[in-house]
């Protein structure tokens, strides 16, 4: 199924790229490349999309995928999210429309290509270790801080990247997402 996971997300990342969209994986593909590796569900991806994005994706991802147009259009106007199925799979993708706070724009800015797969040419664009942690913060932040498995990613990846961290954009960026609370807690616990 790995292989699998990898020619879906590479599916479609080639083709938010075919198509100008500025995009990064993030939820727990990001957190398994930055940190320990765990089995997902889905592929979590942030995308700068517009309206007009919409028909040349759907031309393109339809024969492979279920995609709702009307749900895409709906994700965009309210920066929310839309999904696309794998037919064969049922493998879900998320998609996640940037938001307008500066954060996200910053997170785009800030996506480092990352290859998947045996073959280096297979590569994607994937949220820092940084925004992985914050993400990953703020989701755990709005589940109500119950996730075990949120928090064992956002773990993961301060114990595998410790050294490499940038604790400054960490905290400055915790601040404006009110999470300080939860990133000292996470800080203190992966020593």
């Amino acid at each position: 199924m790995q292989s699998e996971i990898t020619r879906i997300t590479l599916l479609v990342t080639q083709t938010l790229e075919q198509l100008g969209i500025s995009y990064a994986v993030g939820g727990s593909l990001a957190s398994s490349l930055h940190g320990v590796m765990r089995a997902t569900l889905d592929v979590d991806i942030v995308a700068d999309m517009q309206l007009e994005h919409i028909p040349p994706l759907v031309t393109t991802l339809a024969q492979e995928f279920y995609v709702d147009d009307e749900m895409m259009r709906g994700a965009i106007e309210h920066h929310s999210s839309f999904n696309l199925i794998h037919y064969e799979t049922a493998f879900k993708v998320d998609i996640f429309i940037r938001k307008l706070r500066p954060y996200d724009r910053i997170q785009l800015e800030r996506r480092k290509k990352s290859v998947i797969g045996t073959d280096p040419e297979q590569s994607i664009y994937v949220t820092t270790p940084e925004d992985t942690i914050l993400a990953k913060l703020e989701w755990y932040r709005l589940g109500g801080e119950v996730s075990d498995r949120q928090w064992r990613d956002i773990l993961g990846v301060i114990k595998i990247c410790a050294s490499g961290l940038d604790l400054a954009y960490l905290q400055k960026w915790a601040a404006e997402l009110q999470i300080v609370d939860l990133l000292e807690r996470a800080l203190k616990g992966a020593r």
